[in-house]
């Protein structure tokens, strides 16, 4: 457990999809299906070694991110699930795509312990999901969040994105209402970002296509803020919106600096003072667990210094912000006049308009 007292948490990369997104950079494979069951395998060794020499705490969350974990079997999946250490109560869970989502696998997973699924939704609006190299349809979306209320998962986020050239300001609107009408209990929206590499990156470096306009994206982040908070949504942390009480607990560990184990090919871990990376293909990581070897590929220690404006810098981004005595109180008050933060019972808490440029604020602040 870290800093903040809030948990510990399990974090399993499943790097397995069927499909890669036009903005995907993720670790993940179209071509790997055949590992699955090995790669479940190590997974489970994985745990079950980390467990035994005493480096897994009792988890306050577990999360199954990928990739698309819903394609692994949802027995397969069940099995990670039953050798993470949970306290009662725990959450978990696992995102889910809505081409691959079906009640009996949902059921499966509800009986394993899992709590909460994250659907991708990105955009409810069929030729914006075109031009994100999405493959499934609103349709989809609305038949998997019924299968999983039918199986009984009582926590439900959705994922969207916003920014793709093309989408209009009805279509987002459109988007964040029809969301709105399935009533989860959290909503992700994220602005699209450009990665080198990536299909929309090689597109808009040859001219194919246009770049995400920065002041659209800004005007769609106030209608979701708007939207989501008028439906009973708060916003919580820079891009997520959720009812009370239903923050993702998962994604609170990262923002308050606490700790959190690796599973999984090209996995991030931390603990303590130390972050560290497992290796980046599926194949390195079963091979390294078949042969009783470390999935580790590197890692580094963090200073004192870095650990204090990394921490910053992501508390920041939530709405308890950071304490007054952190910043530079010159800077503060800077940003207090611009109106990019109010300092509320001494915190220094983003407003909304600070929300749209927090890297700036962030760095004036550190």
């Amino acid at each position: 457990m870290g800093p903040s007292g809030v948990g510990f948490g399990v974090y399993v990369h499943i790097p397995f999809c069927a499909h890669r997104c036009d903005y995907c950079d993720f670790a993940t494979w179209t071509d790997r299906a055949h590992l699955i069951d090995d790669y479940v395998d190590a997974c489970v060794a994985d745990v079950e070694r980390r467990s035994a020499r005493g480096d897994v705490p009792l988890a306050s969350s577990a999360f199954f991110g990928g990739g698309t974990p819903s394609m692994v079997p949802a027995a397969q999946l069940a099995r990670i699930v039953d050798v993470i250490p949970r306290r009662a109560g725990a959450e978990v869970t696992v995102e889910c795509n809505p081409d691959s989502i079906d009640l009996d696998a949902l059921r499966t997973l509800r009986s394993a312990g899992v709590n909460r699924i994250s659907i991708g939704v990105q955009s409810m609006v069929a030729p914006v999901l075109v031009a994100l190299g999405r493959t499934h349809d609103p349709d989809n979306v609305v038949r998997a969040v019924d299968a999983v209320r039918t199986a009984g998962i009582e926590r439900l986020n959705l994922d969207l994105i916003y920014g793709a050239v093309g989408e209009t300001a009805d279509d987002w609107r459109s988007t964040v209402e029809r969301a709105i009408a399935l009533e989860p209990e959290h909503v992700s929206a994220y602005a699209l970002t450009v990665e080198a590499g990536t299909r929309l990156g090689l597109d808009i470096a040859s001219g194919a296509r246009r770049a995400p306009d920065d002041d659209d994206q800004a005007d769609k982040y106030v209608i979701a803020d708007e939207m989501l908070g008028a439906a009973g949504y708060e916003w919580y942390e820079i891009s997520n919106w959720a009812k009370p009480n239903e923050a993702c607990r998962h994604n609170e560990l990262y923002w308050h600096g606490d700790d959190y184990l690796a599973i999984g090919c090209a996995a991030h871990g931390k603990t303590g003072d130390r972050r560290w990376w497992n290796v980046r293909t599926p194949e390195r990581y079963i091979e390294a667990l078949r042969t009783g070897g470390s999935p580790e590929a590197g890692c580094e220690e963090l200073h004192p210094d870095v650990r204090a404006r990394e921490r910053l810098a992501l508390e920041l981004r939530t709405k308890q912000g950071v304490a007054v005595t952190d910043c530079h109180p010159a800077a503060a008050e800077e940003m207090q006049s611009a109106g990019l933060v109010a300092i509320l019972d001494g915190r220094i808490v983003l407003t909304r308009s600070g929300r749209l440029l927090a890297n700036e604020v962030i760095l004036r602040l550190e």
